[in-house]
């Protein structure tokens, strides 16, 4: 008997490429849809409803049966009062780490194996490997620019047992041929991009719906006023657009901002020089590790954010979390973001990075 996989539909190229790969590779496959979010944006449009008409067709093309699963209340009491949280302490969180971990590979896993699935699929650019002693290890994808396990460094180890990434070993034009010649519905899909609950809307009219927005001044590092913000939690170490402000005559470059007073409500700018943002080490907290038994200290390379090149660093266990000391200054290193772990081939783990040092 075929094993069957139920395949994490999301109305993308590359969950659609998942489901067709496993159907080729002789598997049993379910489509299964999940939704996490209800509210519908500005324009009293649910991007939801697009998603799953998406889903539809490809899995009506491929002629497997699929269904639909509505996360939404375990999505807002885990994912996105975690969110608010973060933007009311002043950090800038990635929801979409969390997401994983306490969604995709939490409920959703246990639902599709409750399905009777023998695996669990999705389309996300990453590897995985089973070790004969009961381990699993999640490997970088052979695409580079679009490797994900920056985004799954918070999966519990345990999460990853009966799992699959169909994409792992194929880039993204590659998956997108595979898809377009199948004639899947979805082949030339635009990706989805930023924060999946707010889509096209203003991210700053969003989160002022459901956080107060408090104005305050803006000083540059020397104390010496620069104009007024509208409220700390919209903006973002490093960020350069949407600060308002004007250039300082006969100086060229421009602001950006380096550190955010949350008891004072100050936002702080420097204009031209970058060195402010420049760090040499940071502490991070509740360290994940998958597949790997760190050992008090040891050498490895670290992503701060997603898309940036892996750094090199040393990372020191404490009773608080890791140290993280990096061989060259690091730009914008950001409280609420991830620390990322890497060795030449597997994502180690990560913690949320909590403090930074200059």
């Amino acid at each position: 008997m075929n094993k069957t996989a139920v395949v994490g539909m999301s109305g993308g190229v590359d969950s659609a490429a998942a489901a067709l790969l496993l159907k080729e590779q002789g598997y049993n496959v379910i489509g299964l849809y999940m939704l996490n979010w209800e509210e519908e944006d500005e324009r009293g449009v649910c991007s939801a409803d697009a998603d799953y008409a998406d889903v539809q067709r490809v899995c009506s093309w491929l002629q497997i049966p699929f269904y639909s699963v509505n996360f939404s209340k375990q999505y807002q009491k885990r994912v996105f009062d975690y969110f608010l949280e973060e933007y009311r302490a002043g950090r800038t969180p990635n929801p979409d780490v969390l997401c994983n971990r306490e969604i995709k590979f939490g409920p959703f896993r246990e639902y599709a194996l409750s399905m009777g699935a023998d695996f669990v699929a999705t389309g996300h650019y990453c590897g995985i490997e089973h070790t004969p002693d009961g381990g699993h290890s999640l490997l970088k994808a052979v695409d580079e620019n679009k490797d994900q396990t920056y985004f799954l460094n918070q999966v519990r180890e345990e999460q990853l047992a009966n799992v699959l990434f169909p994409l792992s070993g194929l880039t993204k034009t590659e998956v997108r041929k595979i898809a377009e010649d199948a004639g899947l519905a979805t082949a030339k899909k635009k990706d989805s991009t930023g924060i999946c609950f707010i889509g096209e809307r203003n991210f700053r009219k969003f989160l002022q719906s459901y956080l107060p927005a408090q104005p305050g001044k803006i000083l540059t590092l020397d104390g010496k006023p620069a104009g007024e913000h509208i409220g700390l939690m919209y903006y973002t170490i490093g960020q350069r657009k949407g600060l308002d402000l004007g250039g300082r005559q006969g100086e060229e470059g421009r602001w950006f901002v380096v550190k955010k007073d949350l008891k004072n409500n100050i936002l702080y700018v420097s204009h031209g020089d970058e060195s402010p943002l420049y760090s040499k080490a940071c502490r991070a907290l509740n360290p994940n590790w998958i597949c790997f038994n760190p050992p008090h200290s040891f050498e490895c390379t670290a992503k701060f954010r997603y898309r940036q090149p892996e750094q090199k660093v040393k990372v020191t266990l404490d009773k608080d979390g890791v140290l993280i000391e990096f061989e060259q200054p690091q730009r914008a290193v950001t409280e609420g973001q991830y620390a990322v772990f890497y060795d030449e081939t597997a994502c180690l783990g990560g913690a949320v990075i909590d403090s930074v040092i200059y």
